[in-house]
């Protein structure tokens, strides 16, 4: 885990308790079993939807997009704002915006798979 996934948990600490998991040469970040944001290249993208995606558009904060097939695939994840990471009353604002992006979004939380 690199350095930058690590000092989301005191980014986040306002808003509550975090979990990284590794998926696709990045992490999911998680809160209350519910992915809110992902980390690829060492840059966080929050969980955006139609009731929040205002916010990014107003800051121009790009979708997260990768390549499958020859074709680029954006995703509802949208860049933080750079202010997440000098003001934890920010941070902890945009992580809420996020979270409950991902509980409007109707995917149920994954439960983590328990080694026999």
């Amino acid at each position: 885990m690199s350095e930058f996934v690590r000092s989301l948990h005191e980014v986040f600490e306002r808003f509550g308790r975090i979990e990284a998991r590794r998926m696709f040469g990045g992490h999911g970040i998680y809160h209350e079993g519910r992915m809110f944001a992902l980390v690829a290249r060492d840059t966080l993208y929050l969980k955006a939807d139609p009731q929040s995606v205002a916010h990014f558009d107003r800051l121009r904060l790009p979708a997260f997009e990768y390549t499958r097939n020859g074709k680029t695939m954006q995703t509802s994840y949208r860049e933080a704002p750079a202010e997440v990471f000098d003001d934890r009353d920010e941070a902890a604002l945009w992580a809420r915006r996020a979270w409950e992006a991902a509980l409007r979004s109707g995917t149920a939380p994954k439960k983590r798979s328990k080694a026999p």
